[in-house]
Protein backbone atom coordinates (compact mmCIF):
# COMPACT_ATOMS: atom_id res chain seq x y z
CA UNK A 1 0.00 0.00 0.00
CA UNK A 2 2.76 2.64 0.72
CA UNK A 3 4.44 2.66 -2.41
CA UNK A 4 0.82 4.00 -4.29
CA UNK A 5 1.33 6.81 -1.82
CA UNK A 6 2.88 9.84 -3.72
CA UNK A 7 3.81 11.11 -0.01
CA UNK A 8 6.01 8.07 0.23
CA UNK A 9 7.67 7.48 -3.20
CA UNK A 10 11.26 8.93 -3.89
CA UNK A 11 12.26 12.23 -4.93
CA UNK A 12 14.22 12.42 -7.80
CA UNK A 13 15.53 15.74 -7.66
CA UNK A 14 17.03 15.04 -4.28
CA UNK A 15 18.79 11.19 -4.80
CA UNK A 16 21.76 12.56 -3.84
CA UNK A 17 20.70 14.42 -0.57
CA UNK A 18 23.89 13.46 1.09
CA UNK A 19 26.08 14.53 -1.15
CA UNK A 20 24.43 18.06 -1.57
CA UNK A 21 26.21 21.10 0.08
CA UNK A 22 24.13 22.60 2.71
CA UNK A 23 23.33 25.69 0.32
CA UNK A 24 22.53 22.51 -2.44
CA UNK A 25 19.95 21.16 0.21
CA UNK A 26 18.12 24.59 0.97
CA UNK A 27 18.08 25.75 -2.82
CA UNK A 28 16.11 21.96 -3.31
CA UNK A 29 14.10 22.31 -0.18
CA UNK A 30 13.00 26.01 -1.32
CA UNK A 31 12.09 24.86 -4.88
CA UNK A 32 10.09 22.06 -3.49
CA UNK A 33 8.26 24.05 -0.88
CA UNK A 34 7.35 26.36 -4.18
CA UNK A 35 4.91 23.99 -5.41
CA UNK A 36 2.86 23.27 -1.91
CA UNK A 37 0.96 26.51 -2.49
CA UNK A 38 0.00 25.28 -5.95
CA UNK A 39 -1.23 21.99 -5.12
CA UNK A 40 -3.21 23.71 -2.61
CA UNK A 41 -4.75 26.42 -5.21
CA UNK A 42 -6.32 22.97 -7.12
CA UNK A 43 -8.42 22.53 -4.49
CA UNK A 44 -9.85 25.70 -3.39
CA UNK A 45 -13.45 24.15 -4.61
CA UNK A 46 -13.11 21.31 -1.82
CA UNK A 47 -11.15 23.64 0.88
CA UNK A 48 -14.62 25.95 0.25
CA UNK A 49 -17.35 22.80 0.84
CA UNK A 50 -15.00 22.33 4.17
CA UNK A 51 -15.58 25.88 5.48
CA UNK A 52 -18.99 25.91 4.62
CA UNK A 53 -19.61 22.88 6.70
CA UNK A 54 -17.35 24.54 9.87
CA UNK A 55 -19.52 27.60 9.11
CA UNK A 56 -23.08 25.94 9.78
CA UNK A 57 -21.87 23.97 12.80
CA UNK A 58 -20.28 27.38 14.25
CA UNK A 59 -23.94 28.76 13.67
CA UNK A 60 -26.19 25.86 15.60
CA UNK A 61 -23.38 26.60 18.04
CA UNK A 62 -21.22 23.06 17.68
CA UNK A 63 -17.67 22.81 17.47
CA UNK A 64 -14.98 21.69 15.44
CA UNK A 65 -12.70 19.44 16.29
CA UNK A 66 -9.41 18.56 14.45
CA UNK A 67 -8.19 14.58 14.34
CA UNK A 68 -4.59 13.94 13.83
CA UNK A 69 -1.41 11.53 14.29
CA UNK A 70 1.70 12.76 14.71
CA UNK A 71 2.16 15.71 12.33
CA UNK A 72 -0.97 16.29 11.35
CA UNK A 73 -2.29 15.67 14.64
CA UNK A 74 0.17 18.47 16.11
CA UNK A 75 -0.56 20.95 13.31
CA UNK A 76 -4.40 20.35 14.32
CA UNK A 77 -3.74 21.46 17.75
CA UNK A 78 -1.44 24.69 17.17
CA UNK A 79 -4.34 25.80 15.02
CA UNK A 80 -6.95 25.10 17.53
CA UNK A 81 -5.49 26.44 20.85
CA UNK A 82 -4.37 30.06 18.49
CA UNK A 83 -8.25 30.59 17.92
CA UNK A 84 -9.08 31.94 21.50
CA UNK A 85 -6.06 34.32 21.68
CA UNK A 86 -7.07 35.57 18.06
CA UNK A 87 -11.28 35.66 17.64
CA UNK A 88 -11.52 35.87 21.26
CA UNK A 89 -13.96 32.57 21.14
CA UNK A 90 -13.87 29.69 23.90
CA UNK A 91 -11.50 27.02 24.28
CA UNK A 92 -14.09 24.73 23.25
CA UNK A 93 -15.64 26.11 20.18
CA UNK A 94 -12.34 24.57 18.81
CA UNK A 95 -10.26 21.65 19.97
CA UNK A 96 -7.77 18.98 18.52
CA UNK A 97 -7.28 15.24 19.78
CA UNK A 98 -4.26 13.38 18.84
CA UNK A 99 -3.50 10.28 18.92
CA UNK A 100 -1.34 9.34 22.49
CA UNK A 101 -2.95 12.01 24.02
CA UNK A 102 -1.11 15.00 25.44
CA UNK A 103 2.06 13.53 26.02
CA UNK A 104 2.20 12.73 21.89
CA UNK A 105 2.12 16.53 21.60
CA UNK A 106 6.07 16.47 22.85
CA UNK A 107 7.43 12.80 22.33
CA UNK A 108 6.92 10.66 19.53
CA UNK A 109 4.33 7.91 19.90
CA UNK A 110 3.87 6.31 16.36
CA UNK A 111 2.01 3.32 17.40
CA UNK A 112 -0.64 4.70 18.81
CA UNK A 113 -2.07 5.85 15.13
CA UNK A 114 -2.80 2.47 14.60
CA UNK A 115 -5.85 2.38 17.36
CA UNK A 116 -9.34 3.08 15.83
CA UNK A 117 -10.80 2.26 18.74
CA UNK A 118 -9.12 4.99 21.28
CA UNK A 119 -10.06 7.96 18.80
CA UNK A 120 -13.83 6.84 19.30
CA UNK A 121 -12.91 6.63 23.34
CA UNK A 122 -11.60 10.71 22.69
CA UNK A 123 -14.41 11.56 20.92
CA UNK A 124 -16.46 10.40 23.31
CA UNK A 125 -14.72 12.03 26.28
CA UNK A 126 -15.45 15.25 24.09
CA UNK A 127 -18.97 14.51 24.49
CA UNK A 128 -19.29 14.57 20.59
CA UNK A 129 -22.83 15.12 19.03
CA UNK A 130 -24.88 16.02 16.27
CA UNK A 131 -24.14 19.74 16.14
CA UNK A 132 -20.24 19.53 15.93
CA UNK A 133 -17.67 18.71 12.79
CA UNK A 134 -15.00 16.24 12.73
CA UNK A 135 -11.79 17.19 10.72
CA UNK A 136 -9.53 14.37 9.85
CA UNK A 137 -6.30 15.21 9.01
CA UNK A 138 -3.91 12.46 7.84
CA UNK A 139 -1.15 13.00 5.05
CA UNK A 140 -1.50 9.37 3.94
CA UNK A 141 -4.79 9.91 4.43
CA UNK A 142 -5.15 6.23 5.63
CA UNK A 143 -4.42 6.72 9.43
CA UNK A 144 -6.54 4.09 11.48
CA UNK A 145 -6.87 6.97 14.58
CA UNK A 146 -8.17 9.23 12.22
CA UNK A 147 -10.20 6.83 10.07
CA UNK A 148 -11.98 5.24 13.61
CA UNK A 149 -12.94 9.29 14.66
CA UNK A 150 -14.44 9.75 11.34
CA UNK A 151 -16.24 6.78 11.24
CA UNK A 152 -17.55 7.18 15.14
CA UNK A 153 -18.27 11.00 13.72
CA UNK A 154 -20.66 9.70 11.04
CA UNK A 155 -22.39 7.48 13.53
CA UNK A 156 -23.24 10.42 15.88
CA UNK A 157 -24.02 12.87 13.27
CA UNK A 158 -21.81 15.12 13.13
CA UNK A 159 -20.48 16.56 10.05
CA UNK A 160 -16.99 15.68 8.46
CA UNK A 161 -14.72 16.56 6.72
CA UNK A 162 -10.52 15.47 6.10
CA UNK A 163 -7.45 16.86 4.61
CA UNK A 164 -4.86 14.04 2.79
CA UNK A 165 -2.10 15.03 1.03
CA UNK A 166 -2.71 11.88 -1.57
CA UNK A 167 -5.54 10.83 -3.80
CA UNK A 168 -7.91 8.60 -3.34
CA UNK A 169 -7.10 8.36 0.53
CA UNK A 170 -9.46 6.40 2.64
CA UNK A 171 -9.74 9.15 5.00
CA UNK A 172 -12.01 10.40 2.11
CA UNK A 173 -14.36 8.13 2.51
CA UNK A 174 -15.55 9.03 5.48
CA UNK A 175 -16.18 12.57 4.58
CA UNK A 176 -18.71 14.78 3.95
CA UNK A 177 -16.27 18.12 2.50
CA UNK A 178 -13.14 15.77 1.22
CA UNK A 179 -9.91 17.44 0.82
CA UNK A 180 -7.03 15.90 -1.10
CA UNK A 181 -3.82 17.90 -1.77
CA UNK A 182 -1.38 16.06 -3.97
CA UNK A 183 1.84 17.34 -2.74
CA UNK A 184 4.25 14.95 -4.02
CA UNK A 185 7.24 12.96 -2.93
CA UNK A 186 9.22 14.79 -0.23
CA UNK A 187 12.74 15.67 -0.35
CA UNK A 188 13.34 13.36 2.73
CA UNK A 189 11.70 10.17 1.78
CA UNK A 190 8.35 9.42 3.38
CA UNK A 191 9.11 12.89 6.10
CA UNK A 192 6.04 14.03 5.69
CA UNK A 193 6.84 16.83 8.38
CA UNK A 194 7.72 18.71 5.02
CA UNK A 195 5.82 19.15 2.14
CA UNK A 196 2.32 17.95 3.30
CA UNK A 197 2.89 19.58 6.35
CA UNK A 198 3.28 22.88 5.35
CA UNK A 199 -0.22 21.80 3.15
CA UNK A 200 -2.05 21.09 5.92
CA UNK A 201 -0.43 24.22 8.01
CA UNK A 202 -2.30 26.18 4.98
CA UNK A 203 -5.62 24.54 4.95
CA UNK A 204 -5.80 24.62 8.52
CA UNK A 205 -5.03 28.23 8.45
CA UNK A 206 -8.03 28.86 5.75
CA UNK A 207 -10.42 26.76 7.36
CA UNK A 208 -10.01 28.84 11.03
CA UNK A 209 -9.80 31.97 9.17
CA UNK A 210 -12.24 32.44 6.46
CA UNK A 211 -14.90 30.32 9.65
CA UNK A 212 -13.98 33.02 11.67
CA UNK A 213 -14.61 35.78 9.33
CA UNK A 214 -18.13 34.19 8.48
CA UNK A 215 -19.28 34.43 12.00
CA UNK A 216 -18.47 38.54 12.44
CA UNK A 217 -15.03 37.95 14.30
CA UNK A 218 -12.96 40.06 11.73
CA UNK A 219 -14.29 43.91 10.99
CA UNK A 220 -11.96 44.92 7.67
CA UNK A 221 -8.90 42.95 8.34
CA UNK A 222 -8.68 43.49 12.03
CA UNK A 223 -8.86 40.90 14.69
CA UNK A 224 -11.67 42.94 16.47
CA UNK A 225 -12.32 39.97 19.53
CA UNK A 226 -8.46 39.83 20.04
CA UNK A 227 -7.81 39.27 23.33
CA UNK A 228 -5.67 41.28 24.88
CA UNK A 229 -3.79 39.29 27.63
CA UNK A 230 -0.37 40.74 27.74
CA UNK A 231 0.99 44.30 26.85
CA UNK A 232 1.63 43.89 23.17
CA UNK A 233 -1.58 42.52 22.58
CA UNK A 234 -3.55 45.74 24.78
CA UNK A 235 -1.14 48.06 22.14
CA UNK A 236 -2.43 45.95 19.30
CA UNK A 237 -5.84 46.50 20.41
CA UNK A 238 -5.43 49.93 20.40
CA UNK A 239 -3.89 50.58 17.51
CA UNK A 240 -6.62 48.77 15.61
CA UNK A 241 -9.39 51.10 17.16
CA UNK A 242 -7.52 53.75 15.35
CA UNK A 243 -6.49 52.66 12.62
CA UNK A 244 -10.23 50.93 12.03
CA UNK A 245 -12.04 54.46 13.23
CA UNK A 246 -9.57 57.43 12.69
CA UNK A 247 -9.44 58.27 15.85
CA UNK A 248 -6.05 59.21 18.32
CA UNK A 249 -3.77 57.29 20.55
CA UNK A 250 -5.30 59.45 23.71
CA UNK A 251 -9.10 58.65 22.31
CA UNK A 252 -8.49 55.06 21.28
CA UNK A 253 -6.59 54.57 24.89
CA UNK A 254 -9.97 55.95 26.32
CA UNK A 255 -12.92 54.14 24.32
CA UNK A 256 -10.53 50.68 25.03
CA UNK A 257 -11.15 51.35 28.97
CA UNK A 258 -14.90 52.34 28.64
CA UNK A 259 -15.34 49.36 26.64
CA UNK A 260 -13.81 47.11 28.94
CA UNK A 261 -11.04 46.38 26.74
CA UNK A 262 -13.75 45.11 23.96
CA UNK A 263 -12.49 46.82 20.37
CA UNK A 264 -15.13 45.63 18.45
CA UNK A 265 -17.61 47.58 21.00
CA UNK A 266 -15.34 50.48 21.25
CA UNK A 267 -15.46 50.51 17.12
CA UNK A 268 -19.09 50.77 17.59
CA UNK A 269 -19.44 53.36 20.02
CA UNK A 270 -16.98 55.23 18.41
CA UNK A 271 -18.21 55.37 14.71
CA UNK A 272 -22.42 55.07 15.76
CA UNK A 273 -21.67 57.53 18.69
CA UNK A 274 -23.26 55.84 21.10
CA UNK A 275 -22.66 54.39 24.82
CA UNK A 276 -21.56 51.11 25.30
CA UNK A 277 -24.82 49.98 26.51
CA UNK A 278 -25.72 50.61 23.02
CA UNK A 279 -23.24 49.41 21.34
CA UNK A 280 -23.42 46.05 22.95
CA UNK A 281 -27.06 46.11 22.19
CA UNK A 282 -26.23 46.96 18.26
CA UNK A 283 -23.75 44.27 18.54
CA UNK A 284 -26.11 41.68 19.58
CA UNK A 285 -28.80 42.35 17.14
CA UNK A 286 -26.81 42.49 14.46
CA UNK A 287 -25.15 38.67 15.74
CA UNK A 288 -21.44 40.51 16.57
CA UNK A 289 -21.07 41.38 12.86
CA UNK A 290 -19.56 45.25 13.55
CA UNK A 291 -20.39 46.22 10.01
CA UNK A 292 -24.24 45.76 10.53
CA UNK A 293 -23.84 47.19 13.65
CA UNK A 294 -23.08 50.48 12.23
CA UNK A 295 -26.38 50.49 10.11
Amino acid sequence: MLERLTTEQSNEKTKCLDEMTVKEILQVMNEEDQTVAAAVAKQLDSIEKLVQIVIAAFQRGGRLIYVGAGTSGRLGLLDAVECPPTFGVDSKMVQAVIAGGWEAMVNAAEGAEDDEETAVHDLEALGLTENDVVVGIAASGRTPYVVGALRYAKQVGAATGSIACNQGAKISQYADAPVEIETGPEVLTGSTRLKAGTAQKMVLNMISTASMVSIGKVYGNWMIDVQATNEKLKERAKRILMEATGVSAEEASLYYEQANGEVKTAIVMILVGCSYEEAKARLQKAGGFVRKALD
